[in-house]
Formats: structure tokens, sequence, C-alpha cells
């Protein structure tokens, strides 16, 4: 089975952490029960402008490697080990200070090839990880947010601490190529998934860059869109599980899913106050309204709480798994 994820920020590694475990490490044999993922690719965002990635940025004149980072983590074979070391800040050392160390060797690696999505592939490598992780796009890019009010912000650190609601989001250059790789990869696909993540800054974001939206359409993959548990302050605030989708498709120009996955199990009230400072409140999963849509609608619980919420990774893996296994001698590709 050929599996895409697309996505960014905290979500998207979250669910590589399930779907890795469905994946035959490298000169493993294993059965198709046991490890059904023979070939598993993360399509991720780049336009992060904010901390160690924003610096690196902008002292390299490179991509930002954070959400990448997360995603090699995700898939690595010692994720525990890895996780600690790619995650470590340098709490001093002067200019070094505040920076990521797994940032810091992405940016080497970049240096040293002359090539930031070749850097990602190698850094890969290096950490074993078991699928391929690409950027959306190597572009440098700045997202521009036209806002409720007419106005226009530039940049994702301020459009996510804007207070007013975003209307349309755009890309500045407007043309963003893809990497050829990652179009493959959606056509050779059997199952897709969307999300989750913030809806505009980690979702759209991705559908934004040329190509992308048209593969998305015309693949016979499986194709699911994967809610958020929460609203979130300026992306989403209001907005019900068929409100996200129907943003998206804004963004899109036509219908790219098939299938949404929503949770419905109930968030504790201790979490629901922890939320509530902003405004947050659980997506309403409007089953009725997403199937009149034409997408099927799977519910249950997805959750898992900790010091925040998250998606449950090893249930969404799972569900998408079946999804795709049920429907793969329709979308099988050669």
């Amino acid at each position: 089975m050929r599996v895409v994820a697309i996505g960014g920020g905290t979500g998207l590694s979250t669910l590589l952490r399930g779907l890795r475990r469905h994946v035959a490490a490298a000169g493993q044999a294993a059965r198709a029960e046991e490890a059904p993922i023979g070939d598993l690719a993360a399509v991720v965002t780049v336009t992060d402008d904010g901390g160690s990635s924003g610096r690196l940025r902008e002292e390299f004149n490179m991509l930002p490697p954070g959400d990448l980072r997360n995603c090699m983590v995700a898939l690595s074979e010692e994720e525990d080990l890895i996780s600690q070391l790619f995650r470590h800040r340098f709490r001093s050392g002067g200019e070094i200070r505040g920076h990521n160390f797994g940032n810091l060797f992405v940016a080497a690696l970049t240096e040293i090839t002359g090539d930031f999505g070749h850097a990602i592939q190698l850094a890969s490598k290096i950490l074993a990880t078991r699928g391929r992780i690409y950027p959306a796009t190597t572009a440098n890019l700045t997202l521009v947010a036209r806002m409720d009010d007419g106005s226009e912000v530039r940049g994702e650190t301020k459009i996510t601490a804007s207070r007013k609601r975003i209307v349309e989001l755009m890309l500045d250059p407007p043309v963003a190529e893809p990497l050829p790789e990652t179009i493959e990869a959606i056509e050779r696909a059997d199952l897709i998934s969307v999300g989750p993540g913030s809806l505009y800054t980690s979702l759209i974001t991705n559908l934004l860059v040329k190509g992308i939206p048209e593969a998305l359409a015309e693949t016979r993959a499986v194709r699911v869109f994967i809610c958020n548990l929460m609203t979130q302050a300026n992306e989403s605030l209001g907005l019900t599980a068929s409100q996200h989708i129907e943003r998206i498709y804004e963004h899109t120009g036509e219908p790219i899913f098939d299938y949404a996955l929503v949770n419905t199990a109930p968030v504790s009230p201790q979490m629901l106050l922890r939320y509530a400072v902003e405004g947050a409140v659980p997506i309403a999963a409007d089953v009725e309204r997403i199937e009149a849509m034409g997408i099927r609608c799977l519910v249950g619980n997805f959750l898992s709480e900790g010091d925040v919420l998250r998606h449950a990774p090893e249930r969404v893996a799972g569900a998408l798994l079946e999804l795709a296994r049920l429907a793969r001698p329709q979308t099988q590709t050669t």
C-alpha cells in the first residue's frame, strides 16, 4: 500500500508516529498484515517564519526546517533517543541560544549539499526514517492572509498572532512549483490523508502549491480529511467539521475528499476549561452536512488526552488503513 500524508505542525508528526508502525523497517521482511504500508511519503508545509526556523530562514536564506524535522523524528527508527536530541533547544551559547539542534543539523546539510530538498533526504537517511519526507515546495514563500475586515497580514507568525479572522490565504509569490516527487507520490498513492493541523497555516498552505490540488482531484487513491479536535483561534473558531472542508474547497476550487475522519468522543471537563482560555471548543461533527457534500464520514474516539489534546496515532492510523484496505481493489495503482 502506498500512503501519502499531507500537512504540517504537530498534527502531521502525530499521525506519522501511528503510520510508521505499519511500515516494515529497512532490510526486514514482514507480512502484509503486519506492515501493510510499502511506501510512506509525507508532504510538509514550509512557510514557518518564527522561532529557530525563522532565524535560520533569515540568516541562511533557506527554507524553515522545523516541521520537516518533527516529521523526521516521528518516522525515525530510534524515536526516543533521536527525539530528545533533535528537539533539544540550546538554553545558552550566545547566538546559538534558542536554536533547535535538529534545525541546525538540517541547516548544515543544506550548506554542504547546496540543496534543501536533498538535505532533507540525507537527514532522513541518516535517521533511518520509515518513509520519505518532502517539502511541499522548495520556493521561498511568504504567506499572505486577507482578513475579515479587508486588511492583509503578511507572514505566518503575524497571521497566527492576529485577532482577526482569515478569509483567504495566498502565497507570495503566487506561483510555487511542487517537487516532482510529490506529484508522483500523489498520483501513485492508494491512500492520501490531509490533516490534522491548523486549517490555514498547515493544511491550505500545501494546497496552494501549483499542481497539488489538481493531482489530488485526479488521483485514484482514497482521499481522507482528518479533522482537528478543537477549534483554533484566528484559524477556525466557530467552524464545524463540514465548514473546515468548505474552507479547503474554496481554496482548491474542486472537491478532493472521499472520506472525513471526525472525533466524536467527549473531551474531559478539565481539558475543556484549559482550552476555553483561548476560546477553543470541540469541533462539531455535523455528519449529515458532510455527507451531503458527497463525503462519507467516519466518526469515533480518535483523541488522546495528556498535557494537551492530540489525536491518538494508532487509532487514527488503523482507521485510515482499514478504509484503504476495503477500497484498495478499486484504487490499486500499477
